[in-house]
């Protein structure tokens, strides 16, 4: 895999809106953050259009992202927000120029298309990472912010944290792959769809109900995406909802069970995701997945 190259200061970054509206009062915050790290953000022409629930038309949407792919001057491409929208314009999307001079794609939930469609197609590591609209102060200073900064400046490391009592222990390595379990479900079958073969996977969803989140396990288990794992890395699974006839199980141990033949490590509520805590990951690097009484994972080179 391809790591483009880190940020320094005085670099340019672009903010775009490929999926959900958004307003400048949301991304001015994100703003004065990133001009305090030195940075030059330059705004999409069409971030604050909006049509129904998208930024705007489609056209317009993907002419943002095409032309942050295209200009050689900007280093990374920052999306807004998630929602609903990115799988609609995938298609249309000129990969030749971000081919030749890759940059930082940034952002997670319905940006998962992005993530899997690069690695499938262009071999280059992305960010999955807090994006402007969660970013709500121009002062702040937190745990997700400074591993997004670490990230794009090539200082990120390791992450530890306690494991949970259903972890299953073990040492790995191998590609981080992954992101948003909805839209990974949605991208089988396409051009876009997710390769786990050998690799370590990571998964966070929010505000599913419980069995649509069996069911979602079950597709991506008889389409051979869980068998040839070489780890699992379950992140937030936030806010989930049940029928007034219970489930009977949590999204960890609906995992679980999806799981449970396999013998390569898991891990739970790795923070990353939808919750307050979104840890920067680096998709597409070959890590280090130690599951213990801590769990490690390296981004070490």
């Amino acid at each position: 895999m391809i790591t483009p190259p880190y940020l320094a200061k005085d670099d340019k970054i672009g903010i775009i809106a490929p999926a959900r509206c958004i307003n400048f009062d949301e991304v001015h915050p994100s703003i004065r953050v990133f001009q305090k790290w030195g940075l030059e953000v330059v705004l999409g022409t069409n971030i604050f259009r909006k049509c129904h629930q998208f930024a705007g038309k489609d056209e317009l949407r993907l002419a943002d992202l095409q032309q942050m792919l295209d200009d050689d001057s900007i280093r990374a491409v920052i999306c807004a927000r998630g929602g609903y929208g990115m799988v609609r314009i995938i298609d249309q999307v000129d990969f030749t120029a971000f081919r030749k001079n890759p940059k930082w794609i940034v952002g997670y939930s319905d940006v998962t298309v992005l993530h899997s469609h690069i690695h499938r197609h262009l071999g280059i590591e992305t960010l999955h990472a807090i994006m402007p609209v969660n970013i709500t102060s121009d002062d702040a200073t937190n745990d997700t912010l400074e591993t997004l900064k670490n990230a794009l400046f090539g200082k990120i490391r390791s992450y530890s944290y306690p494991a949970t009592s259903s972890a299953r222990k073990g040492e790995t390595e191998g590609l981080l792959t992954g992101g948003n379990l909805s839209i990974l479900y949605s991208l089988m079958g396409s051009v876009s769809e997710i390769d786990t073969n050998g690799k370590i996977l990571f998964l966070e969803d929010v505000d599913e109900y419980l069995y649509h989140i069996d069911r979602m396990l079950m597709n991506l288990k008889r389409a051979g995406k869980l068998s040839k794992l070489k780890g699992l890395i379950v992140g937030g699974m936030d806010r989930m909802n049940d029928n007034t006839i219970p489930f009977g199980r949590t999204a960890n141990e609906i995992i679980a069970d999806a799981v449970a033949e396999f013998d390569y490590p898991v891990c739970f509520d790795f923070p990353s995701g939808h919750g307050d805590i979104n840890l920067a990951l680096i998709l597409g690097r070959k890590v280090k997945l130690n599951v213990g009484n801590e769990v490690e994972l390296d981004f070490s080179k």
